[in-house]
């Protein structure tokens, strides 16, 4: 197909013509008014919102601001030239202090699963607020029992032990102790590009340079090459299991990918040169997150987890971000590998927003850890933590959630598709059910990181026009789509009128 911007100047009409210039076909969507004044695009509008937010009564924005300055950490985090200050929000809504009302679609980083102040979870909540606040793991209380029950059932065999914590940094710490003290090995293997927590331990598993100190930390960890079928050296049209494939040419054969051949043979020489002959373990992200949505060729994790059992090691899928059922065709993102695990990591959507994570093991691992350390938690496993994880679980099966990430993110995915046949700068598409990643690129032949000020520019348009969403890759280059669960079509729609209308703007101001 041709590339609508590889002839910007004539689209735009900076190319004289005695005529009205004739619409590109892919832009059904441009209003013509002359020939030198018309607009290429019409701001989208909004689907409609039942709730009304309360009126903003707090802190005004410019002494927010100097809070900010004054009193909390320097590092700089929050998106927007201008930050928003958010006040209210209603399952997949958002609203600022000045009432605008944004479509979220990036859940406070991939973490609120069923939607913002979901009135059930709230409920619960409450309920649960005014009966029995904290008491420690010392004493039993009804919320966290039920609750174990109710994961457990979700899990297979033999992954039944739980061990309940806050945050997924919390998780990934405590289960690489238990990859250490099982095994009695010191070294753990992660990918490049992963995230996996910013705790001084989990900081040797995170491979984003943003998140890597001059300082020691994470002793013991070594990292391989991630097996990115659209950045890395192999990779092609049918590796990974997602709707949209990358649009490099494939050699695979039908039973045999050619990609995951390659990325093993660099597995092994990991194992070979990086570490010692026996392991402790390996993590790995399903889909990667914080990297930018980025997918493994299918039955690398499987061939990679063998490798590992052979050296002792034990395997950790991280879950932070894929569980829970976003994925849409699986519950767990290591089913849709055809992998067991020996140990999992579960947060952020396990409580739609409230602080809690779990690790779920082996009874022969948990007893591994129990020899060799008194583990506790003050707040790991509370009974507010544990009455929301429930009433988490009982919405997504109530109103079939995983279903509708299914549906609703294959729908969106494939939209997202066709802006990538449609623009330059759009290199790649990818993810399954509704985590979504759309790659930015200076051309699709070189590959080549979009400069990040550019991407600045579309995610401010992006925000300008109602729409949130995330950012992920090395280089910031990739925009990271995650709503809540329960989005539906029309929103969808929504957002990918946005996000076009956004490419569009920033192609006018390439071209001047």
């Amino acid at each position: 197909m041709t590339l609508v911007w590889r002839h910007l100047p004539r689209a735009l009409g900076l190319v004289t013509s005695p005529r009205t210039p004739k619409p590109h076909p892919s832009m059904s969507r441009v209003s013509w008014t002359s020939v030198t004044k018309f607009s290429l695009h019409t701001k989208p509008r909004m689907p409609p919102c039942d709730f009304t937010p309360e009126r903003y009564q707090s802190l005004a924005y410019d002494h927010v601001l100097e809070i900010h300055k004054r009193h909390l950490s320097p590092v700089a985090t929050a998106y927007f030239q201008k930050p928003l200050l958010l006040h209210q929000g209603h399952m997949e809504w958002l609203f600022d202090s000045e009432g605008n009302r944004y479509l979220d679609f990036f859940s406070g980083i991939v973490t609120v699963s069923v939607g913002h102040c979901h009135p059930k979870v709230s409920a619960v909540a409450q309920k649960q607020l005014g009966r029995l606040w904290h008491t420690s793991a010392v004493f039993f209380h009804p919320p966290m029992h039920e609750y174990a029950k109710e994961l457990s059932a979700l899990l297979p065999e033999p992954l039944k032990v739980i061990f309940l914590t806050n945050s997924g940094s919390e998780a990934n710490d405590l289960a690489m102790l238990m990859a250490r003290a099982h095994s009695n090995n010191m070294d753990i293997i992660s990918f490049r590009g992963a995230y996996h927590g910013c705790s001084p331990y989990t900081l040797g598993l995170t491979n984003v340079g943003t998140f890597k100190m001059e300082l020691p930390g994470g002793i013991g960890c070594q990292s391989t090459m991630c097996p990115d079928v659209f950045r890395g050296p192999w990779g092609g049209s049918h590796c990974r299991d997602s709707p949209v494939q990358t649009t490099r040419k494939c050699s695979c054969a039908p039973d045999c990918c050619q990609a995951r051949d390659e990325y093993i043979e660099q597995f092994k020489d990991t194992l070979n040169t990086s570490v010692a002959k026996s392991l402790a373990g390996f993590f790995a992200e399903p889909i990667q997150g914080v990297n930018g949505v980025v997918q493994y060729p299918k039955g690398f994790l499987k061939e990679a987890f063998k490798l590992v059992r052979e050296r002792g090691g034990v395997c950790i899928a991280d879950e932070v971000q894929t569980g829970f059922g976003r994925l849409g065709s699986h519950f767990w993102g290591f089913q849709t590998h055809d992998v067991l695990p020996d140990i999992v990591t579960m947060a952020k959507g396990i409580g739609n927003g409230f602080p809690m994570a779990a690790v779920v093991t082996t009874p022969e691992i948990a007893q591994s850890l129990a020899k060799c350390l008194l583990h506790f938690n003050t707040f790991g496993g509370n009974p507010m933590a544990c009455a929301i994880g429930s009433a988490v679980l009982e919405v997504i099966k109530e109103e079939n959630l995983q279903k509708n990430s299914q549906e609703v993110g294959t729908y969106m995915l494939l939209k997202f598709a066709k802006l990538r046949d449609e623009f330059e700068i759009v290199g790649d598409v990818r993810g399954k059910g509704l985590m979504i990643g759309i790659e930015m690129v200076q051309d699709k032949e070189s590959r080549k990181p979009l400069p990040r000020e550019e991407v600045n520019q579309i995610h401010e348009d992006c925000k300008r026009l109602g729409l949130l969403v995330g950012r992920g890759g090395i280089f910031s280059q990739t925009f990271r789509i995650a709503p809540p669960m329960c989005i539906t079509k029309p929103e969808a729609d929504f957002a990918v009128d946005v996000f076009r209308s956004a490419l569009i703007q920033h192609m006018e101001r390439r071209a001047k």
